[in-house]
C-alpha cells in the first residue's frame, strides 16, 4: 500500500515537471531601451531608443516603430500626439527575428494655466433640465438634455428662457451632447451607441449614425469641418462629418498625466474646451495634441443658483460667437451665466 502511494507521487511528479518544462517561456535576447524616466517623458524632449543585448547575439538589422509607424533612433516628439504610444523593435540576428515592446507615456511640457473668469450676465434657465449640451447657431441656443423618459432636444431664447422648439427623445435613449454643422444638429446618446440627426430649422429627425470604438457618447463640439466627441474617457475621438467614421483621436493629458472623464465639449477659437464630470472645472485643450494648456475653475457659479434636492452638477457650455463669451449652466440649474475669461498673464 505505501509503495503503490509512492510510486503515484513519483508519477504525478514527473508529469508536473514535464508540463513545466513543455510550458516554459522562452527568455527574450533583447530588451528595448529608451531615455524616457519610468516609461514617461514630455513632448519638449527628443526621444532616444535603443537595444540592450541581453545574451550577446550577433545582430543584424533593427526596426524601430512608434505606434506601428517606422521611425528612427531619435524622435523629437515636439509635433507628437500626447498620451500612450507603444513602441516596438524588430530585432534581426542570426537568421531570427525577436520582437521588443515598450510601452510609453508622452505628457506636456507645461504646467496648464489658471484662468479666472468675470461673470456679465445671469439669465433664467430651466431648473428641471438635466443639461447635456449647449451650443448657439445663428443667436438660437440649443439644448440637450439627459435622464430616460426625460431626453429632449430644444432651441431657446437664451435671453428670456423661452422654449421655441421642443422635441422629447424616446423614452429609450439617454441624451447626450450636440452640435450643429451646415444646418443640422448632431445629438448624441449615452451607452445606446447612436447618434441622431436633425433639421436646424423645425428640429425634424433626418438620421442617425452609430458609434465606432469609442462606444459610449458623451459630449460633442464641431470646428466646422470634424466632429470631436468625447466617451467619459481621456480620449477626445475625430469623427468624419460625412461618414461618421472615428478617423483618429487625441488624449488628453498634462504635464503629470491624462485627465479622464471628459464631458461637454466645445470649440473656442480654435481650442477645444471640456468639462469633467462632477468637476467644476473646464479644461482648455489643444485639438492638435491634446495638451491641456490652461484650467477654469467654476465652482463659485453653482453657489449662485437655487438649491434644491435635485440639484446636480455643473455641465453644459456654449460659446456666443457674436458677444465672444461663454454661457454657462448645469444640470437642473435655474441659471444660465454668461462669463467673459481672463487669461493669466
Amino acid at each position: 500500500m505505501h509503495l503503490s502511494k509512492t510510486l503515484i507521487v513519483i508519477a504525478f511528479a514527473t508529469n508536473v515537471l514535464a508540463c513545466g518544462k513543455s510550458s516554459k517561456v522562452k527568455k527574450a535576447n533583447f530588451k528595448l531601451t529608451s531615455n524616457a524616466q519610468n516609461t514617461i517623458i514630455s513632448n519638449a524632449e527628443i526621444l532616444e531608443l535603443d537595444i540592450s543585448n541581453l545574451n550577446s547575439k550577433t545582430i543584424d538589422s533593427v526596426q524601430f516603430f512608434l505606434n506601428n509607424e517606422p521611425v528612427e533612433t531619435q524622435i523629437p516628439l515636439k509635433n507628437h500626439p500626447l498620451g500612450e504610444k507603444m513602441i516596438k523593435a524588430n530585432v534581426f540576428f542570426e537568421g531570427q527575428k525577436e520582437v521588443a515592446l515598450q510601452k510609453l507615456i508622452v505628457v506636456n511640457h507645461e504646467t496648464p494655466k489658471l484662468y479666472t473668469y468675470e461673470l456679465l450676465n445671469t439669465y433664467p434657465h430651466d431648473i428641471t433640465s438635466y443639461t447635456q449640451g449647449l451650443e448657439f447657431y445663428n443667436g438660437i441656443l440649443y439644448e440637450s438634455t439627459g435622464q430616460y423618459g426625460e431626453s429632449k432636444l430644444r432651441a431657446i431664447d437664451y435671453k428670456t428662457g423661452k422654449v421655441l422648439k421642443n422635441i422629447n427623445l424616446s423614452p429609450s435613449y439617454f441624451g447626450e451632447g450636440l452640435t450643429v454643422l451646415n444646418d443640422k444638429i448632431y445629438q448624441l446618446t449615452w451607452q445606446e451607441g447612436r447618434g441622431l440627426i436633425y433639421e436646424i430649422d423645425n428640429l425634424n429627425a433626418i438620421g442617425s449614425f452609430n458609434y465606432g470604438q469609442s462606444k459610449e457618447g458623451w459630449g460633442l463640439c464641431n470646428n466646422g469641418e470634424k466632429l470631436y466627441k468625447t466617451d467619459g474617457s481621456e480620449n477626445i475621438w475625430i469623427l468624419n462629418a460625412e461618414t461618421f467614421e472615428e478617423e483618429s483621436f487625441i488624449q488628453a493629458y498634462t504635464n503629470k498625466g491624462k485627465l479622464a472623464n471628459l464631458n461637454e465639449l466645445e470649440w473656442v477659437d480654435g481650442k477645444i474646451y471640456s468639462n469633467r464630470y462632477q468637476k467644476n472645472g473646464v479644461a482648455i485643450i489643444n485639438p492638435n495634441n491634446g495638451a491641456i494648456e490652461a484650467v477654469i475653475d467654476f465652482k463659485d457659479l453653482k453657489t449662485k443658483v437655487t438649491n434644491h434636492p435635485g440639484l446636480d452638477v455643473l455641465n453644459g457650455m456654449a460659446y456666443n460667437p457674436e458677444t465672444k463669451t461663454l454661457f454657462v449652466t448645469g444640470k437642473r440649474w435655474d441659471k444660465l451665466f454668461e462669463v467673459r475669461i481672463i487669461p493669466s498673464n
